[in-house]
């Protein structure tokens, strides 16, 4: 790699955009919002103030969601301050939950990947922000060993190419299901929009035969036996504990296993008509359990979520493989969940539509409208639970190599949608994401009001969160433990979008390999400088255009802006706007002359370029790439 070339910032801003304004006062209130939260329910060790009584193997994760877009924001440009407390509270939590049980040296005893991969995130963000932490390091290999062939765990079966079982961690293999779940009765109120567990307990037909105790006990156990055993799609996301350790030190061992992991998958799905399979037996086999079917494992097709949780789990691998390997010929992995819903939708509105998750929906488009409704799931009765389908997943298999075929996906949802792309939609829900589809029409020049509408929508959410937390006056003791994901006032979603040009991490274990990273040269740290502000305005897989303007009134500022979060793609060349001398002008005149401009276009041949911006100055920079050009990294200053 050559040396980081530099380019200054020569135009001024007479007026400061709005949208930097905007987002640099979004910077402003995150920083409040996290400190009322971290004073308001966390202990002084860190850890988050809870009484209550945990579940027998679910609720781990819950406590660590509460925090984990934090180290996200930290690496976007948060306060100095922010690494630390991420890591703090980390800490606090893992203290928490070892003395309740949950976790075995620093890691989930064993659940579902599901969950699991929702609790990584903090980690995850922590070790991309910070990858000079000797300590986080060493817990990320550590981590990603308990999955790996020759692991004293036993999690996986080299023979088959298949984790043991649904529920598995550092205890190993932990077959079975929750102990609330052994009898599996009709009290279970939060799980009957989903329907029956197993279609095939003898005298378990509908939601009501789980009133009898008897039959309730027949659905647990068979539960126990069938759904609590084998490998399920779920544990793909297991892949990014390897993938975070390999891009640290790029150790063969941990990217061998996560290809062979995920090839094993491919070859399933291939057998299986393109349909990636949900479960697989002890002995390798795919409906082992289940009396042939390919549907039917635990956070599989049928129940609960169906591509809710197996496209996850499918687009997260498919992305790693593209960070391993530098190439996306097995992003089919990611595409075919997404084919195979796609195939079966239908017209109608969500109003008028049978589903099990609707609040969602409600808060996210027009649900009076007659728009494009995918298949959610998988039984007996063939394709079921239609709902809109899930932009982030789409836009994630986009982001990834910018292929035709994710291209073309986007747009036959854009053109089958009754609803309007454009419009922008104040709220927030628990992976924090759900905008997609206005973003996407701002890059694609159709939304150019979007930058203002989202920074307001998105301060407006930090407003509401700060208010429930100024109201909120619950007893720890009785609180959920949903209680504090749903008060944690940290947004990024935005900010990831405007200022790296990339969608918000997929929430079930996703790493996040955004499109662009920055870095504050002269704090030498993740982030944009104080007072600079960034906005994505084209992206496709071999150009990027970004805008870069310091709103402040002095200190001029350094910018390292990198192409890839993990220094993946080199830049070939940066093409910038340059002012022509004469500006502030004649102190006599009433008004600034008028600014021109023409472009210079520097070669660069590595992966960063360095940005001198004196306050009150723009400066908007076309990068030319090669994509994935580089091994893929952590990365510090």
């Amino acid at each position: 790699m050559t040396a980081t070339p530099t380019v200054a910032a020569t135009v001024p801003l007479g007026a400061p955009p709005s949208w930097a304004l905007l987002e640099r006062r979004l910077f402003d209130a995150l920083d409040t919002a996290w400190r009322t939260f971290a004073a308001r329910y966390c202990e002084p060790d860190g850890r988050l103030i809870f009484l209550g009584e945990g579940e027998s193997r679910d609720g781990a994760d819950d406590f660590y969601e509460a925090f984990f877009n934090w180290p996200t924001l930290y690496q976007l440009g948060g306060a100095d301050d922010l690494l630390a407390a991420a890591k703090h509270h980390w800490e606090g939590v893992t203290t928490q939950l070892t003395e309740a049980g949950y976790l075995v040296d620093e890691f989930e005893r064993g659940y579902d990947w599901f969950h699991q991969g929702e609790s990584l995130l903090l980690f995850y963000g922590i070790c991309a922000a910070d990858p000079t932490d000797v300590a986080f390091r060493d817990r990320a290999r550590r981590f990603a060993e308990l999955y790996l062939p020759g692991s004293p765990t036993g999690n996986y079966d080299p023979a088959t190419r298949t984790i043991r079982a649904p529920h598995n961690g550092a205890g190993g293999p932990r077959y079975g299901i929750n102990d609330e779940w052994l009898s599996y009765h009709a009290d279970l109120k939060s799980m009957r929009p989903f329907g029956l567990p197993l279609p095939d307990v003898p005298g378990v037909t509908e939601w009501a035969d789980l009133e009898d105790p008897g039959k309730a006990s027949a659905m647990g156990a068979a539960m126990e036996a069938r759904i609590g055993r084998g490998d399920t799609a779920v544990n793909l996301a297991a892949t990014s504990l390897a993938v975070n350790a390999w891009l640290y030190d790029h150790e063969d061992r941990y990217r061998d296993w996560a290809l062979e992991y995920v090839d094993a998958w491919r070859e399933r799905a291939a057998a299986n008509d393109g349909v990636l399979p949900d479960n697989i037996g002890p002995r390798g086999v795919v409906g082992e359990l289940h009396d042939g079917r390919w549907y039917g494992g635990n956070y599989g097709w049928a129940w609960p979520h169906g591509v809710y949780s197996v496209g996850a789990a499918a687009v997260i691998a498919a992305l790693n493989t593209v960070l391993l390997t530098g190439d996306a010929d097995r992003l089919d992995i990611g595409r075919g969940p997404l084919d195979a819903v796609e195939q079966h939708g239908i017209r109608g509105t969500v109003d008028g539509t049978d589903m099990s998750i609707r609040d969602r929906w409600e808060a996210e488009l027009d649900t009076t409208v007659e728009t494009l409704l995918v298949p959610n799931r998988h039984s007996d009765r063939g394709w079921f639970d239609f709902q809109p389908p899930q932009l982030g997943l789409s836009a994630w298999l986009w982001q990834a190599a910018g292929q035709q075929a994710d291209r073309d996906r986007l747009a036959r949802l854009r053109e089958a949608s009754g609803y309007d792309w454009a419009t922008v939609r104040s709220f927030r829900n628990k992976e924090e994401a759900g905008h997609e589809a206005p973003w996407l029409e701002f890059l694609r020049g159709a939304n150019p009001g979007f930058p203002e509408e989202a920074l307001l929508a998105s301060l407006g959410q930090v407003a509401r969160r700060l208010a429930l937390i100024e109201a909120d006056h619950a007893d720890p003791a009785t609180v959920h433990v949903h209680h504090w994901q749903r008060h944690n006032p940290v947004l990024t979603e935005t900010l990831l979008q405007l200022t790296t040009g990339t969608p918000q991490v997929l929430y079930n274990g996703g790493l996040l390999p955004t499109r662009l990273a920055y870095f504050d040269a002269d704090r030498r740290r993740p982030g944009l400088p104080p007072d600079v502000a960034a906005l994505v305005t084209a992206a496709t897989d071999d150009h990027v255009r970004v805008e870069l303007v310091h709103t402040g009134p002095a200190d001029t500022r350094q910018v390292v802006v990198q192409a890839g979060g993990f220094g993946e793609h080199r830049i070939d060349r940066v093409t910038h706007d340059r002012a022509a001398p004469g500006y502030p002008g004649d102190p006599r005149a009433y008004t600034a002359p008028p600014t021109t401009t023409d472009e210079q276009t520097v070669e660069v041949g590595g992966p960063r370029v360095e940005v001198e911006i004196p306050p009150g100055h723009g400066i908007r920079l076309d990068l030319h790439l090669t994509p994935r050009a580089y091994r893929p990294a952590h990365q510090s200053l």
